[in-house]
């Protein structure tokens, strides 16, 4: 059994433990550094990135959570967590995290109110994929090492690098368990490369 954690800082966490729960893992919920140690793969929710940051600080989660991911532990962003995965944000001059090698522009599909579902061609996933687009960030641009696995109106709104995910939109808002299904097979792949 494979342990993933969902950094339960800020968020919306619950919703994420439900959809993994869907995909036969056993689930840490996040809120001390030393839960790290026993984690094969980890999920930044959603919820506000400047106001998670903070909470990561103030929690001494920075530098465990870089150390984490330079051993190649995989990391799945949504929302606001992929803006912390970014190495640059529009209009912020430093990054957070920064494990992936693309840049994002914050709220860039607008406000609260200008909220939106709708359907997704994700790689490797399927054609049918739902997505909740709340405040979501745009992923402007991304490095060669990144994959583009799926677009919204031309604008990159998910993509892979290595064993790091990120989305612009909200997949455990949803009954679609295939976002989580796809982190949960990279974690196994992690897990078995790194046995044999």
């Amino acid at each position: 059994m494979i342990n993933i954690g969902v950094l339960a800082l800020q968020g919306a966490v619950r919703e994420h433990v439900k959809a993994l729960e869907a995909n036969d893992v056993n689930i840490v919920i996040v809120k001390k550094v030393d839960q790290l140690q026993e984690l094969d793969g980890l999920v930044f929710p959603g919820g506000e990135s400047t106001t998670m940051r903070r909470l990561i600080n103030n929690y001494g989660f920075y530098e465990p959570l870089k150390e984490f991911a330079k051993r190649g532990k995989p990391i799945f962003g949504t929302c606001a967590g992929a803006i912390l995965m970014a190495n640059e944000i529009v209009g912020q001059a430093d990054p957070h995290i920064a494990v992936m090698d693309m840049k994002v522009e914050r709220n860039a599909f607008g406000r609260q109110r200008e909220s939106f579902e709708t359907t997704l061609n994700v790689k490797g996933i399927g054609d049918d994929v739902p997505g909740v687009f709340i405040r979501a960030p745009i992923i402007q641009a991304v490095g060669e090492a990144v994959d583009v696995l799926a677009e919204f109106e031309g604008e990159i709104v998910a993509a892979q690098q290595g064993p790091f995910l990120a989305c612009s939109y909200h997949p455990e808002l949803t009954d679609d368990n295939r976002m989580h299904q796809y982190f949960v097979d990279m974690v196994r792949h992690a897990v078995s490369a790194n046995l044999a």
